[in-house]
């Protein structure tokens, strides 16, 4: 089984594929950890991430071995990782990694739940489940910045707001591979929607597409 799960930055699709990916027993890819891990390293080094040459040697030398690192997670990264996401050579070298992982799940496992910005429709547009998770941008905005505070970093709600349209822009409008549902989504909006109810939503979909298929 193939789980499908886009959306923009915190509208919640990330906890939410890791809790199906538990209650399914499913591997779980947060494919967004790839495009920051290539971030991180063009940061690390210096470089602009926009350099598209730096970003593709970084791209083509991953080591999921520093998905772990939490420095990942910082708005500094999430913002390089949306700039390298924009770059076709990079797309290109981390479709493979992705594409792999969904086709040989990790040993014990029946099915993989992936997310990001273009699972639904390039890496795996045959998933046997699509979801596009959103939410407005102002709530999404207020999630992140109460995700960032509680991590003990300093943040302006402006800042994180215009940082999250920013994003969106970049994200929806870039030439290859856009953040936009597929045509067969299940587009499910959380801006009132606590993570039980989103859960739920979710699984209920899942169950019928499966037996459907």
């Amino acid at each position: 089984m193939i789980i499908a799960i886009d959306g923009p930055a915190a509208a919640g699709k990330g906890t939410l594929a890791r809790r199906l990916a538990e209650h399914l027993e499913l591997a779980y890819l947060d494919t967004g950890l790839l495009y920051r891990a290539v971030g991180f390293q063009l940061l690390d080094e210096g470089a602009d991430p926009e350099n598209a040459a730096a970003a593709e040697k970084a791209a083509k030398s991953l080591d999921p071995g520093h998905f772990d690192n939490p420095s990942l997670r910082t708005d500094a990264v999430a913002n390089a990782a949306s700039k390298v996401s924009a770059i076709p050579a990079v797309r290109e070298a981390l479709l493979a990694f992705q594409r792999t992982f969904a086709a040989h799940p990790p040993t014990g496992k029946n099915g993989v739940v992936l997310d990001g910005r273009d699972i639904g429709t390039v890496v795996c547009p045959e998933a046997d489940a699509k979801l596009f998770v959103t939410a407005s941008v102002e709530v999404r905005a207020e999630r992140r910045l109460k995700e960032l505070q509680e991590r003990g970093e300093e943040a302006i709600h402006g800042r994180v707001l215009q940082d999250m349209k920013e994003r969106d822009a970049r994200d929806s409008g870039r030439d290859v591979s856009p953040l936009v549902p597929a045509d067969d989504a299940f587009v499910l909006d959380t801006s009132h929607l606590d993570a039980e109810a989103a859960f739920a939503a979710a699984l209920k979909y899942i169950q019928q597409q499966t037996r459907s298929g």
